[in-house]
């Protein structure tokens, strides 16, 4: 029926996006809200794209060639995109459709100027917003011009802009459709553009509206800049009057042109405030409506607003649900985790079963809730100090929001605050001893929770694993476990808050830490380098393993001479290290167990850049140089006044760091045991319910909770659209920036680095190992893609304990993410690395293969020309 090309925007709303595309379905959904005016017009539906795509087959070869084409590849793209849109502009419109087309138009009026604007079926979504990537056209006249720009728009579906955004967001070019909306032009005096959350701070409670003279095509190309205005609370709280020196305008044949701006109207506001206000009340109604922040393109004519876009705001990052209207802070977990990578739900999910505090979700990330802690004066400086010695970028954040005064609620010392964060766990003796009975109290838990989950299935399995969360939390909860954590950390504190007192010297504690003895995870680096002993002398075992790419290589490997004992020292390796991976908090990531072949390119990497014996000789040189360390200050003490108190004092903690640094990194070894056990069993019950058919395949319950999950092994029952919608949530987390502190508002705080004492033109952050080193910069951000010769530095994201064989092989670090205490940081000190964390930016702003020169001292990096 020819009825199906054309609709009335009045007939449809926002859950007809496969009919009318993104812009079209928004428009509708306007029109219907009480006391928002939207021009008049209709929409060319999707059927009409399908039906004239139909009159040139061809383009279906040339879509499947431009799917094979490499994203970065913009050459090929542009050749191929143009060759679509040539094809698309030249079919002609098929007699039925012109005629509903030209039917509709007449309803809006003989000779009506109109708008025709693009309206694919992916844009303006939830999770991907495409501004921008089709065409709009302005000031259109006449049928024959309507139904030729009708035809640019479908063609702007295959713009390269369009094509590679596509490809970058994971979607396929058959799946989108353009529909074309054609609206009656409006002609405004001003127009512009409403944010109803704060663009760049993310804050939902601050409105910002961009306004200008004449079209709003002047703001959006970018011709002038607007006048901005900040809302909150119906009042104007800052503004920003722009010199508008040019605007465009329509032309009374159609077609807009661009205009000089009468200097005296230059600096006069487009907007007055009260206007400002009336539109942003306007904004809330639409936010309301859609469920979300909007980004509202608006025009102002004489008769009061006209609104002629509204789309999701898809780069803000979502605020954890509270449940009641309060204010909250919350702070990163990946940030102190370093894992700011998005988590699948089950991942997040487990680690909130399984952590010792409650943790809140929010765009694939989790966070702590610390407002009650900030609001008692005695818990918030113990919270900030804890804070500020970790990560001084989290300490800034939060003192932003104090200093504000008015948006953390003010608590007596004796009301429910808690008690102090990071307070002062009891003293416990330097005993080497405490450390062995932990770590035998942790294996013995470990072994049984493996004897006891083999038998368990179905919701057996779910109850079991509830009561294994509950012994989980007990071990990690043992005050003991706390107290020799804290032990180790504080007498790192206080070596170098003293030992810069009395000596003068930074950061003393970090070659007193070196070779620190039984630290799992510079272990875990040290063994991968005897790994490569075992395979220097096979040169077909090093020619087998430079060419492996699938992960059964393990049993290849006896085939060969040498093979059997590089098999067996890489299976006892995994046996001991298997369950570790890179963002192993997620449990839904794969590890080196699974994949083995990720720890092939650092095997071969240790066995071309080092000698053997090398590990025991690396343990062996960090261990002199602490002992040499520790002589040295200890003489130096003893030579100042009060000089033997000094010393002792040193020595006892000396020796206390010694015995506790090391344990430091063995509960999240705990931790990942733990989670590689559940994860096992996990995949073993999906592995029954793929083959019951109630799910598609087994990897599917990663994106279900784990209650989720419980409820599908009783009913053997999935929702799969919910699976789905939780796959396309999750690819679109990854565009998110996690901030280091959020508020209930959706504002994110990053924090800041105080410092004047670096030099100008650096790059700043947390120094966390001391010494300078000068080398090339290998920027990786994935471990199996390793590729690093000796004295290069190694510049990434974060690094968690998967990454540290890639630590012996480099000469320095330098990462985006992390703090005084956090892994990276820990095996830079044991291995004597320079290493400055926090650095903002840092994969960005240095490129692969740029020499650098990183002060781990002082906390900077230098670009060297």
């Amino acid at each position: 029926m020819i009825e199906r090309y054309v609709w009335d925007l009045q007939e449809v709303d926002e859950t007809q996006v496969p009919v009318v595309g993104g812009k079209g379905a928004h428009l509708g959904g306007l029109s219907r809200i009480e006391g928002i005016r939207v021009p008049g017009g209709f929409c060319v539906t999707t059927d009409a794209f399908r039906l004239v795509m139909a009159q040139a087959p061809s383009i279906g070869d040339r879509l499947d060639e431009l799917s094979r084409v490499n994203p970065d590849d913009r050459e090929a793209i542009r050749t191929l995109s143009a060759r679509i849109r040539r094809t698309v502009e030249g079919i002609a419109v098929p007699d039925d459709l012109a005629a509903a087309i030209t039917d509709a138009l007449a309803r809006l009026g003989e000779g009506a100027a109109c708008a025709v604007r693009s309206s694919a079926t992916a844009e303006d979504l939830p999770t991907a917003s495409f501004a921008g990537q089709q065409d709009t056209y302005l000031n259109v006249v006449g049928p024959a011009a309507i139904l030729r720009h009708i035809s640019r728009c479908w063609a702007s579906l295959f713009t390269e802009r369009a094509v590679t955004y596509r490809r970058r967001h994971g979607i396929d070019h058959r799946t989108v459709h353009m529909a074309v909306v054609v609206q009656r032009m409006v002609f405004p005096h001003a127009a512009g553009i409403l944010f109803t959350a704060d663009p760049v701070t993310g804050n939902r409670k601050v409105a910002t509206v961009d306004a200008g003279f004449g079209l709003g095509e002047a703001l959006v190309s970018g011709l002038v800049n607007p006048d901005v205005f900040k809302v909150r609370d119906g009042e104007v709280v800052t503004r920003a009057i722009a010199a508008k020196q040019r605007a465009v305008e329509a032309l009374p044949a159609g077609g807009t042109r661009e205009v000089a701006i009468d200097p005296r109207r230059q600096e006069q506001p487009a907007l007055t405030d009260a206007q400002a206000v009336r539109l942003v009340g306007l904004g809330r109604r639409i936010e309301a409506h859609f469920g979300g922040p909007q980004d509202i393109e608006w025009c102002l004519t004489d008769d009061g607003f006209h609104i002629v876009q509204s789309r999701p705001v898809t780069t803000l990052f979502p605020v954890p649900e509270a449940g009641d209207r309060e204010n909250h802070v919350y702070v990163s977990v990946g940030h102190q985790q370093m894992m700011t990578d998005p988590m699948k739900p089950l991942g997040l999910s487990m680690w909130q079963l399984t952590a010792m505090v409650p943790m809140h979700a929010a765009g694939g990330r989790l966070f702590v809730d610390v407002t009650r802690r900030l609001a008692s004066p005695a818990s918030r400086a113990g919270l900030l100090d804890v804070m500020g010695r970790g990560d001084p970028l989290v300490r800034d954040a939060l003192e932003t929001v104090l200093d504000r005064g008015d948006f953390v609620p003010s608590l007596p010392d004796t009301g429910p605050g808690g008690p102090p964060a990071g307070g002062a766990p009891a003293p416990i003796e330097t005993d080497p001893a405490i450390v062995t009975e932990l770590i035998e109290r942790s294996e013995v838990s470990v072994a049984a929770l493996e004897r006891e989950i083999r038998t368990k299935t179905g919701p057996a399995l779910f109850d079991f694993l509830l009561e294994a969360f509950e012994e989980h939390r007990r071990v990690l909860g043992d005050p003991l476990n706390f107290q020799a954590i804290m032990a180790g950390m504080e007498a790192t504190w206080w070596l170098n808050d003293k030992l810069w007192e009395w000596l003068g010297e930074k950061n003393a504690a970090d070659t007193l830490t070196l070779s620190a003895p039984g630290n799992i995870t510079s272990e875990m680096g040290l063994e991968l380098l005897d790994i490569a002993d075992v395979i220097r002398p096979h040169p077909e075992v090093v020619s087998f393993l430079q060419g492996v790419e699938d992960e059964g290589f393990l049993d290849e490997l006896a085939k060969l001479p040498g093979g059997t004992e590089a098999r067996d020292a890489l299976e006892t390796y995994l046996d001991r290290y298997g369950m570790r991976c890179v963002a192993e908090i997620d449990i839904t990531r794969p590890r080196w167990r699974e994949r083995p072949t990720t720890l092939v390119p650092v095997i071969l990497d240790n066995v071309r850049n080092f000698g053997p014996g090398a590990a025991e000789r690396r343990f062996e040189q960090g261990r002199q140089k602490a002992r040499e360390k520790e002589q040295d200050v200890l003489s130096r003490l003893r030579a100042m006044p009060d000089g033997d108190r000094k010393a002792d004092e040193a020595k006892r903690m000396i020796d206390r760091v010694r015995t506790f640094i090391g344990y430091r990194e063995y509960p999240k070894y705990g931790i990942v045991s733990r989670y590689f056990v559940y994860k096992r069993a996990l995949l073993e019950e999906a592995g029954r319910l793929v083959r019951a058919g109630v799910l598609p395949e087994a990897e599917d319950i990663f994106y279900l909770t784990f209650q989720e999950l419980h409820d599908v092994a009783r009913s053997h029952q999935v929702d799969g659209r919910l699976v789905r919608r939780r796959k396309e949530a999750f690819r679109s987390y990854h565009a998110l920036t996690p901030p280091r502190v959020l508020t209930s508002d959706g504002e994110t705080l990053s924090g800041a680095y105080r410092r004047d004492d670096v030099p100008a033109g650096v790059l700043i952050g947390l120094p966390v190992s001391a010494g300078t080193v000068e080398g090339r910069a290998r920027v990786i951000l994935d471990m199996a893609e390793a590729d690093l010769e000796a004295g290069d530095i190694l510049v990434t994201t974060f690094t968690d304990p998967s990454w540290s064989p890639l630590f012996v092989a480099v000469a320095g670090l330098v990462t985006e993410v992390g703090g005084l205490m956090t892994h990276g940081a820990v095996i830079a000190r044991e291995y004597g690395l320079p290493a400055v964390v926090g650095v903002e930016g840092a994969t960005r702003l240095i490129r692969d293969g740029q020499r650098i020169r990183v002060h781990g001292t002082d906390g900077y990096v230098e670009i060297l020309p």
